[in-house]
C-alpha cells in the first residue's frame, strides 16, 4: 500500500494530523500532544488500483471534558445519521441538511469550505458532497456509487483561516473542530463501509453513548449488518 496523500499536489506528509482548531489538513510535525488534545487523523492509501479514505478522532487522556465529548458526539452521531440514509435512488444534495439540521440546534456549527467527495482509482472526484444544507444537483445515488463522507464540525465559528504552508485550515476564532470519515460504498440494498473497523479496533465513547447507533458502523446492506451484529456482540460487552 502507498500512502495516497504523499506528493500529492505537494503536500509533504503521509497522513493528515489536525489538532485542536485545525479542521483539516494538518501537517504532522514536532509538537507535544498535551491532555485533553483532539486529533482527528486522516489516512488514505492506494492499494491494488484503489484509493481507501477515512478518518478518526482522539482524545489525549483519559478524562476529556464536557465540551470535548459535546462535541465529538454531535460529530459522530451527525456523521452516522449521514451514512445511514445512503441507498440508491436518493439525492446526494440531501446529506448535507442532514448533518446541518443534527449539530446546529446543538450549538456547533459545519464547515462549508470543504467537502466529501467520490473516490476510486482516483483520489478526489465527483460527486462532491456537502456538509450543510443545499439545492446542489449533485446527482443520485446508485449501486457502485463509491465516495466519502466527512463532516467538519466546530464548536463556534466555522469560518476558515488558512496558513501559509498552503494545507492547514483552522478556525478563525480558535475554537476547536472534529470530523469524521469513511469511504463508502453503495450497494443494491444499501451502503457498506470499505473503510470499516474490525474487532480490533479501538471502540471509543462516541460509539459506545451513542444515541444513533452504539458500536462499530458497518453499514446498512444485510451483509454489513450481520458483519457488525457479530463485532459489535464481542466488542460492547468487552
Amino acid at each position: 500500500a502507498y500512502p495516497s496523500p504523499l506528493n500529492y499536489h505537494g503536500f509533504p506528509k503521509s497522513c493528515c494530523t489536525s489538532v485542536n482548531e485545525v479542521i483539516c489538513h494538518g501537517i504532522p510535525d514536532d509538537r507535544k500532544l498535551e491532555e485533553g488534545d483532539v486529533v482527528n487523523i486522516d489516512i488514505t492509501v492506494y492499494l491494488d488500483g484503489y484509493h481507501g479514505d477515512c478518518s478518526e478522532m482522539f482524545v489525549v487522556g483519559d478524562n476529556p471534558d464536557p465540551k470535548t465529548k459535546a462535541l465529538l458526539q454531535a460529530t459522530y452521531d451527525c456523521w452516522i445519521k449521514a451514512c445511514e440514509f445512503v441507498k440508491p435512488g436518493r439525492d446526494y444534495k440531501e446529506l448535507g441538511a442532514i448533518i446541518e439540521d443534527h449539530v446546529v440546534p446543538l450549538g456547533f456549527s459545519t464547515v462549508r469550505n470543504f467537502c466529501g467527495h467520490g473516490i476510486g482509482s482516483v483520489f478526489h472526484t465527483t460527486p462532491n458532497i456537502l456538509h450543510y444544507r443545499n439545492n446542489e444537483p449533485n446527482g443520485q445515488m446508485a449501486a457502485g456509487h463509491t465516495f466519502t463522507i466527512e463532516p467538519m464540525i466546530c464548536e463556534a465559528s466555522a469560518k476558515v483561516l488558512n496558513w501559509p504552508d498552503d494545507w492547514t485550515a483552522t478556525t478563525a476564532d480558535g475554537g476547536r473542530s472534529a470530523q469524521f470519515e469513511h469511504t463508502l460504498v453503495v450497494t443494491a440494498d444499501g451502503v457498506e463501509a470499505l473503510t470499516a473497523k474490525n474487532e480490533n479496533s479501538m471502540l471509543q465513547f462516541w460509539e459506545k453513548e451513542s444515541q444513533v447507533y452504539k458500536g462499530f458502523w458497518m453499514g446498512t446492506s444485510d451483509a454489513a449488518k450481520s458483519r457488525a451484529a457479530e463485532v459489535n456482540a464481542a466488542v460492547l460487552e468487552g
